[in-house]
């Protein structure tokens, strides 16, 4: 089996309960937010170069392709296994989605957060959907 096919499982993501743990309360809310689903600071910090040049190539009309994988490598400094990690990683949390043999950025992220925090918010501590 190649790097490439492996399988894009869900991804895990460090949550943290202290209201100075937000991701909006730091400097760098982009940073904080790789560095809770990557454990090392470097790759944290390759996954956010990785999806800014996503948001980029998709604003400019020229989508990154999946086929511009050897350059996206070199570029981010990452060999092809770590890279494909990387990637599967953030395929499987949601981030980016890969339609048309391109990579654009995608909101399944947010829609699974939003409504993982509802169902606690309702189902769990039995409180008004609104006053989320």
């Amino acid at each position: 089996m190649k790097v490439s096919d492996a399988k894009r499982t869900a991804t895990s993501i460090v949550v943290r309960s202290a209201a100075n743990a937000r991701i909006t309360q730091s400097k760098n809310p982009y940073l904080e937010l790789m560095r809770r689903v990557f454990r090392k600071e470097e790759v944290a910090m390759k996954a956010m170069k990785f999806l800014t040049l996503i948001e980029e190539r998709q604003k400019s009309g020229k989508p990154l392709r999946i086929d511009e994988w050897e350059e996206t490598m070199k570029m981010l400094e990452m060999n092809r296994s770590s890279f494909y990690s990387m990637r599967n990683k953030l395929l499987g949390a949601g981030m980016i989605i890969v339609r048309g043999g391109e990579y654009r950025l995608s909101g399944m992220f947010s829609r699974d957060l939003v409504d993982m925090a509802r169902w606690w918010w309702t189902a769990i501590l039995g409180n008004d959907p609104e006053t989320l």
